[in-house]
């Protein structure tokens, strides 16, 4: 008895503690867009341009990018930083594309105060950028981000973009809003694709 009072309080805890990690990201700043169509679980959004960190790292998806989120945090939270300084916020999503095969870049969105004039200097190995203004259509979906989903959601992307007869830019980007803890039911990641301008 004592055993399942235990385990109803641990998960209990947990519950608490992911609810907490929940709303916390879901007050995390986010880049502004305007909602140009809506369709169901598919959007078509205009984008500003977004200053941008990034980093590349080689290997498969899910190593390249742990490499990659532990360079980026380390450059904002400024423990790698050639001069200091104070850190920067967090935002989501953080963004991950594949450049060229076995080759992945993820790019962390600055906070709209920052221009490419006010951030910190970066290391060498991290580019501070601008992406420039531009369409993507985009389909959202919850769960842990496996391959097999990104391709599936891709897919289906493409499908959409196809029937509305919007012509693809670009690849595929992809867009994690929340934090490894937070269980995947509750997580919101989105599947990206640039359009071709008319």
């Amino acid at each position: 008895m004592r055993t399942g009072r235990w385990i109803a309080a641990g998960i209990g805890i947990a519950a608490i503690g992911a609810a907490a990690v929940y709303a916390q990201f879901r007050n995390t700043e986010e880049p502004e867009f305007s909602l140009v169509r809506a369709e169901g679980e598919f959007e078509l959004r205009d984008y500003p341009a977004l200053v941008v960190a990034e980093v590349t790292s080689s290997g498969d998806r899910q190593r390249a990018s742990g490499a990659s989120f532990r360079r980026l945090a380390a450059y904002i939270f400024a423990q790698d930083r050639p001069e200091g300084g104070d850190k920067i916020a967090m935002t989501a999503p953080v963004l991950q594309d594949e450049t060229q095969p076995g080759e992945w870049r993820m790019r962390f969105v600055m906070p709209a105060k920052y221009t490419l004039e006010t951030l910190p200097p970066a290391p060498a190995d991290i580019t501070l950028t601008q992406v420039p203004a531009r369409q993507m259509a985009a389909i959202r979906f919850s769960g842990n981000g496996a391959e097999r989903d990104l391709a599936l959601m891709e897919a289906r992307l493409r499908d959409w973009m196809m029937a509305q007869g919007l012509m693809p830019a670009g690849e595929a980007e992809f867009a994690f809003y929340d934090a490894p803890m937070v269980p995947g039911p509750l997580r919101r990641n989105e599947v990206l694709i640039p359009v071709a301008a008319d």
